[in-house]
């Protein structure tokens, strides 16, 4: 198949792009690199059935596909709060221009949606019929919104273009590629243990995460892009559930580093609980995780370690 994946050159969408090609399908990446690297799919260009596109998705653009895999949006607090208007146009006006997309060349369409849809859950484990506990103007909403946004569409497009949508709910993914200044919980304790410094721990650490290896997630991803006939959202993540300071107790360990905390404030609206009710997804899709934390963890403090080793280059997001 020809299949067009969205922020193809970031963290999540550079393993997907990775594993497309490895089955032999025709793979356009198209990514404006705000937070997308080119050394995330270097390794992919000399292959003939990759092709490239610099392209911002609140742009509309002709493309003749099969299936598209909608990743385009930045996922870290950092990043998305940067520039929250652009967030939120890349969520709607993104999603506007690939379900045109797809509704025009009649091509299968997944949204990478998200945990944060749930909000500050009141539910827990959360599954996907819980509508959630979200602030509509807190400084996160540009994000939540914006992909709760996106799943309306997708199944407004769905129920009156019978457009062939897929939704997964994707929870906290970690693994090679993350960004080192991300300020997402897992890149920011491994580039701090590694450099010696405290681990920033917000409030008391006894915040909940699940955590998925990103090569979980994509065989998830490509499960139900692959499987007919589900339209409602699909949970995809870790259900293993762990507090935020044994999560930095194991990343010290993974390091060699001294455990040495620094406390700090909670930030507004940071959920107290996620884990994810992957029922759905073990029923409809025979889809569970497989990589435990530890051995997830020990490959991404790999890369982070070659990655801060490595000397200086251009390669930078934006």
């Amino acid at each position: 198949m020809r299949i067009l994946v969205t922020g193809g050159a970031g963290f999540i969408g550079s393993h997907l792009c990775e594993r497309l090609l490895r089955e032999e399908h025709e793979v356009i990446c198209l990514d404006n690199f705000f937070t997308g690297r080119r050394a995330n799919i270097f390794q992919l260009l000399d292959n003939p059935r990759f092709e490239l596109l610099r392209h911002d998705v609140i742009e509309p653009i002709l493309l003749e596909v099969d299936q598209i895999y909608n990743l385009a949006c930045p996922a870290s607090p950092i990043h998305y709060q940067y520039n929250p208007v652009k967030t939120v146009k890349t969520s709607v006006m993104g999603m506007i221009n690939m379900l045109g997309l797809a509704k025009r060349v009649r091509a299968r369409i997944l949204q990478a949606s998200t945990s944060e849809v749930y909000g500050d859950p009141l539910i827990h484990p959360q599954p996907e019929g819980y509508w959630g506990n979200v602030n509509p103007i807190g400084l996160r909403s540009c994000y939540d919104e914006g992909k709760r946004i996106a799943e309306t569409l997708m199944m407004d497009y769905h129920r009156q273009n019978k457009v062939d949508t897929r939704i997964a709910r994707i929870f906290n993914t970690y693994g090679p590629r993350m960004l080192e200044n991300d300020g997402r919980v897992v890149s920011n304790f491994i580039v701090q243990a590694l450099r010696g410094e405290p681990l920033s721990l917000y409030g008391k650490g006894e915040q909940t995460r699940s955590f998925c290896y990103v090569t979980d997630l994509v065989e998830g991803l490509l499960a139900l892009m692959n499987t007919d006939d589900i339209h409602d959202p699909v949970n995809l993540g870790n259900p293993t559930e762990f507090t935020i300071k044994e999560l930095a107790e194991e990343v010290a360990r993974i390091c060699g580093a001294e455990f040495e905390i620094r406390y700090l404030p909670l930030p507004e609206d940071d959920p107290k609980q996620r884990q994810p009710n992957i029922e759905r997804a073990k029923t409809l899709l025979n889809w569970h995780p497989t990589i435990q934390l530890r051995d997830g963890l020990e490959k991404t403090v790999d890369y982070f370690r070659q990655r801060i080793n490595a000397p200086a280059t251009a390669d930078t997001p934006g």
